[in-house]
């Protein structure tokens, strides 16, 4: 086992259409709308931006997010991450059997940070439930933003 490597991969049950969740998704500008942990995005270029993030531990994680696959067909979007996390995260939207949608986060990165690299023995196990806990609350904020994107869409289109 690596020490400073950590692969992540959650599961979110979402109740809307896959196409909803995924241009939720996609748009990574508006992230902290629903997704309180994720502070702050600043667009860089038309295939890159600049994240941070900062959960129950208290410290800020920020880092530069660029675009690698977005595949509508497939329900991919993919990108590079480079500064505080180094590596790569993906999310894939699939529909569910009876309705809704799966969105998959998987995650594999090294920290950049000097401090968390050196603390990586002992502090493994917080920096595991910080992301646990972030994600809970994304999954939280997401489905309800969800629900008021779709009923915001079935007015427009009613």
């Amino acid at each position: 086992m690596e020490l400073n490597r950590y692969r992540f991969a959650d599961r979110w049950e979402l109740p809307a259409a896959p196409g909803d969740v995924y241009r939720v998704l996609q748009d990574v500008a508006r992230y902290p709308q629903w997704w309180p942990e994720v502070r702050r995005v600043a667009r860089l270029d038309d295939h890159r931006g600049e994240l941070t993030v900062r959960s129950v531990l208290p410290y800020d994680l920020v880092f530069t997010v660029a675009e690698i696959r977005q595949d509508r067909a497939a329900g991919v979007l993919e990108a590079a991450l480079t500064g505080d996390l180094r590596g790569w995260s993906r999310w894939t939207v699939t529909a569910r059997p009876g309705g809704g949608s799966q969105a998959l986060f998987e995650e594999d990165v090294r920290p950049g940070k000097p401090l968390m690299r050196r603390l990586a023995l002992p502090a493994r196990p917080a920096f595991t439930a910080n992301h646990a806990l972030m994600m809970r609350s994304g999954r939280h904020g997401l489905r309800t933003y969800l629900a008021g994107y779709a009923a915001g869409r079935e007015s427009r289109d009613g």
